[in-house]
């Protein structure tokens, strides 16, 4: 792990107070930056996974890797009653500030203060990446989540174009880390989530892994090309 006096990066280990201690220190400006980083993409994105979950009003959903709970807002939409948990105390914080509406709270993916059986639907966004065990976050996931209940994993993915492919993992190792400079609060996280991104999984092997979870009847939907992926699945 570096650390500058900007603030600090997590090493691809993934150790849990490393990760939560980079988002905190991108928390202020995080929402922001991601807008701007994704060309504002991330807004479909979020509608994608809530269409995905095919949420009715009154369910109960829990989204995992929540935040500043924007994420959660997007699921509230449809009616159903959303909570969101995430490992670092300063995105709870910022997203308590400015979405007081929405349940926040703290909450491991490894370890989640939540009964058995406890949702209708669960998901995580662009987290499960960022775990250290992600095979035991997923297993954690289908723990509180009711027999017949669903799972979307929102994350980072492989595109399908050889080409686009190319000019996208250059933008990742690149211009990504030099526009993070202009608008992030830590833009030395954003080396860090870029090398996690290229490091990840392709479409197929994380089905194979939500599968050997306990999940079954897994799909996957590219969104913008494969450079995300929705991974749906059905507690079994």
């Amino acid at each position: 792990m570096s650390r500058t006096p900007q603030g600090q990066r997590a090493g691809l280990d993934k150790s849990p107070p490393e990760v939560a201690a980079m988002f905190d220190g991108v928390a202020a400006r995080y929402d922001l930056t991601n807008t701007v980083l994704s060309f504002g993409q991330d807004r479909s994105w979020r509608r994608a996974t809530r269409a995905a979950l095919g949420l009715l009003p009154g369910e109960r959903v829990l989204d995992v890797g929540a935040g500043t709970g924007v994420s959660t807002q997007e699921l509230a939409r449809s009616g159903a009653y959303a909570v969101g948990a995430d490992l670092s105390q300063g995105m709870l914080h910022a997203g308590k500030r400015v979405r007081p509406e929405v349940p926040l709270l703290a909450g491991d993916a490894l370890r989640l203060p939540f009964a058995d059986a406890s949702f209708d639907a669960v998901t995580i966004s662009f987290a499960l990446r960022n775990v250290n065990d992600p095979d035991a976050a997923l297993r954690e996931l289908a723990r509180v989540t009711r027999p017949g209940g669903r799972l979307v994993v929102c994350e980072f993915s492989t595109p399908v174009n050889p080409a686009f492919r190319t000019v996208y993992l250059s933008y990742l190792m690149r211009s990504l880390p030099a526009v993070a400079r202009t608008v992030s609060s830590n833009p030395d996280a954003y080396v860090y989530l870029a090398e996690s991104i290229r490091a990840w999984p392709d479409q197929a092997a994380l089905a194979a892994r939500v599968g050997a979870a306990g999940w079954g009847r897994v799909a996957w939907r590219n969104l913008t090309g494969g450079v995300v992926a929705l991974h749906r699945a059905v507690r079994t």
